[in-house]
């Protein structure tokens, strides 16, 4: 555990009288990635407006570096770079006058220098000069990233980020958020897509009805799948008779597959056990999803 960048105490919104959040508690601390996890309309929207005072706390307290957002806000959201819904531009300038408009409205001094720094990271090196209305959605999503980045925040938060991303899209997305986490930004990230999650971040929690009811490290998640092997035969009801003798645990799948848990060192003893009497054509390791750990931690609710 780094340095505690962000601290979220008993936040909880009301609207009338419908609760939106109820008592959220967690910490996102130096370099790391946390998720937001939960189907659209859980909370994640609000609790991040909540953080960067887009919309007003009914009760909890938001610590940005150990300073409340509510006694010093311009000191703490100084400290924040943010993307909520879809980055705004004006689209008849380029990305480096776009950019170079946000960094005269910066608190912080911010030197061409520095610019083009964060345009080499979010790479964007070739098109910056470019008017943005010539950009790809990815490329407005990396300027917008570029603009979150460019006052060198200590927490960078993204609300559902990669909406309308290609794949390829994504995937350069991630690169990219995994090199800011590795020099030290912590980042806040809220997504309903499970595999996306998985993909990036360290912990993550999951937001059900404005309730945090989880929090876990992605280590954690595929910890818990080491140990099963899926083995696909000609012959899986003999193939779990003869396991059963040797007390090892066997489960079917469907005609040909099924799920055994044994160490690793165990695989060649099973193998020389199937392959006298049956065809062994696949073992595979399993590993656990997210999507599993969160069909479990729900009770197999549906995002």
């Amino acid at each position: 555990m780094g340095k505690t960048v962000l601290q979220i105490k008993n936040l909880s919104k009301r609207v009338g009288k419908k609760t939106i959040i109820r008592n959220i508690n967690f910490e996102v601390y130096e370099g790391e990635v946390f998720g937001l996890l939960g189907p659209n309309g859980a909370g994640k929207t609000t609790i991040i407006r909540s953080i960067v005072s887009l919309i007003s706390r009914t009760t909890g307290t938001v610590l940005i570096n150990g300073t409340d957002v509510s006694i010093d806000f311009k000191k703490t959201i100084a400290e924040v770079g943010a993307i909520i819904e879809n980055p705004e531009f004006y689209m008849y300038m380029s990305g480096m006058q776009n950019l170079k408009q946000f960094a005269r409205m910066s608190r912080k001094d911010i030197s061409d220098e520095d610019i083009q720094k964060i345009v080499d990271k979010v790479k964007l090196t070739n098109a910056i000069n470019q008017k943005v209305k010539t950009y790809s959605l990815g490329m407005r999503q990396r300027l917008g990233l570029a603009q979150a980045l460019i006052h060198r925040p200590s927490i960078l938060i993204l609300d559902e980020p990669t909406n309308g991303l290609d794949p390829q899209g994504m995937a350069e997305f991630r690169e990219i958020i995994r090199e800011i986490s590795s020099q030290g930004t912590a980042v806040l990230i809220s997504s309903h897509l499970l595999g996306e999650i998985q993909q990036i971040t360290d912990r993550f929690a999951i937001i059900e009805k404005g309730e945090l009811t989880h929090i876990e490290t992605m280590s954690e998640v595929m910890e818990d799948s080491h140990g099963k092997y899926i083995f696909k035969v000609s012959d899986v009801k003999k193939a779990i008779e003869l396991l059963t003798e040797k007390e090892i645990v066997a489960v079917a799948l469907h005609a040909q597959m099924m799920e055994v848990t044994i160490s690793e060192e165990q695989i060649p003893e099973v193998i020389r056990v199937l392959i006298s009497a049956l065809d062994i054509y696949a073992v595979t390791a399993k590993t656990s999803s997210l999507e599993e750990r969160f069909f479990e931690l729900t009770e197999g609710g549906a995002l």
